[in-house]
């Protein structure tokens, strides 16, 4: 036979061409990736349930510590159990899992390296038990889950606890409860990320206790979160931490939420930074309850009832930075369910152990910037900030054991209520404190302020 470099090359080609498009597709699977989910009776586009076909084949594939590819096509399944060194490859936008019901339609318990890519996982809104993802992951080390989709979960998306690894390049859409949950995390990256369309939060950061934490959330874009339950914060939130130490939020894209962009409950060494949002419906950028430490910087608001609030000294919540942030077009009411005191149209809340500094806060219809609520005031710094379009520029506390506060060479305007006023809670008590013979409190220091009346 002769069968020149030439001729083969030419039949090698023309062999590829002939291929059908969804063969080309699944060709550098099935080359270059192990197992082929078909050698074990699994038909892609089958009306029949193939949860058990699948699940031998998930068992054989990592077994033998090999990946096992999916072809193009729509595979309808139970519950399938994970196992350490579980890999599943699909073609993205191309693979897709349709849930027949189930506690979750993937479980792994235990399961370290393990695998999910380029695959779509439909739920069909058949409702979850509650604290259930659609993909279910505990006590896993190196758990990856990457450039996949989650749609219509009727439970939380993704839900992790006690794991390590990396979610993210997902398309999490029309899920129940919230896109991604973490509990106790070892070591986690959430990021690049789309969410759209949830009924509580976009993502949350949690641990049973406060401690450590360190999970990176990064570069998601995360749009239309409803707080579904309703609450007074709990939920509605696009990112959510709670008792998580030393979480990194950066970065991200955030809008239309029906409370806040980013809500740090006992979070301690919080960073929150360089993140974009827009039209949510509370706080948008909150630190709160028994923290100590957060860094809130160089973020754009554009519209929140409150733009950065760093709060609840009483419960031992101190240290911030507030710095860089650019926050404008203030709400003048908060949403309903919230306390009916809770205040709106502030650009800036904080109470202790706290400097502001560089931030620019435009159309508040309430305050720029607020420091302290009655005694819960210590050691506040305010100072290089322009505040514009407000109806007070800055109020600080004055009330019997206020602690101290500087509001110093800030460029302060159109501010009818007055530049820096003092106040008893939420209610100002002063007149302007910048103006010339104005009463002076001895724990306030007020100079060096540019006001344009």
């Amino acid at each position: 036979m002769d069968m020149n470099r030439r001729r083969l090359i030419g039949g090698s080609v023309a062999g590829a061409l002939a291929m059908s498009p969804d063969a080309a597709r699944a060709a550098p699977l099935t080359a270059t990736l192990g197992r082929d989910v078909t050698q074990y009776g699994v038909r892609p586009g089958s009306p029949d349930d193939q949860t058990a076909k699948l699940q031998r084949a998930i068992d054989e594939a990592a077994r033998a510590q090999v990946p096992l590819a999916l072809p193009p096509g729509v595979y309808r399944t139970g519950m399938l159990r994970l196992s350490s060194g579980t890999q599943l490859v699909g073609v993205r936008g191309a693979t897709k899992f349709v849930f027949s019901g189930g506690a979750s339609m993937l479980q792994s318990e235990g399961g370290s390296s393990v695998g999910l890519t380029g695959i779509s996982f439909d739920g069909g809104k058949i409702p979850l038990p509650e604290r259930r993802g659609l993909v279910h992951c505990l006590g896993g080390h190196d758990v990856r889950i990457v450039d996949c989709e989650i749609s219509d979960s009727g439970g939380n998306g993704i839900w992790l606890e006690q794991v390590s690894g990396d979610v993210s390049g997902n398309i999490l859409t029309r899920i129940e409860t919230t896109a991604v949950v973490s509990f106790d995390a070892k070591g986690l990256i959430v990021s690049r990320n789309t969410i759209n369309g949830t009924n509580d939060n976009g993502i949350e950061i949690l641990r049973t206790s406060i401690g450590d934490d360190g999970t990176l959330v990064l570069d998601n874009r995360i749009d239309d979160i409803k707080a579904g339950p309703g609450g007074s914060g709990q939920h509605g939130n696009a990112i959510n931490t709670f008792r998580a130490g030393n979480v990194i939020v950066r970065g991200n894209r955030i809008k239309n939420c029906d409370y806040s962009a980013v809500r740090g409950n006992s979070a301690s060494n919080i960073h929150i930074a360089d993140n974009s949002v827009s039209n949510v419906r509370e706080v948008a950028l909150y630190s709160e309850f028994a923290f100590e430490a957060a860094l809130i910087a160089n973020n754009t608001v554009d519209g929140a009832a409150v733009g950065v609030s760093v709060c609840n000294f009483n419960e031992g919540g101190r240290i911030a930075v507030v710095q860089g942030n650019i926050i404008r077009n203030l709400l003048p009411k908060r949403p309903i369910g919230t306390a009916p005191d809770d205040d709106a149209g502030i650009g800036i809340y904080v109470e202790a152990d706290s400097t502001v500094t560089g931030n620019v806060v435009e159309n508040a219809p309430s305050f720029g910037i607020i420091a302290g609520w009655g005694k819960y005031l210590r050691d506040v710094a305010i100072t290089g900030n322009v505040i514009r379009n407000a109806f007070v520029g800055v109020g600080v506390s004055v009330m019997p054991g206020a602690g101290t506060a500087l509001v110093n060479n800030n460029m302060i305007s159109e501010t009818p209520r007055g530049a820096v006023v003092g106040l008893d809670h939420a209610r100002t008590i002063t007149t302007d404190l910048s103006a010339e013979g104005a009463q002076r409190y001895a724990q306030l220091v007020v100079g060096g302020n540019a006001v344009r009346r």
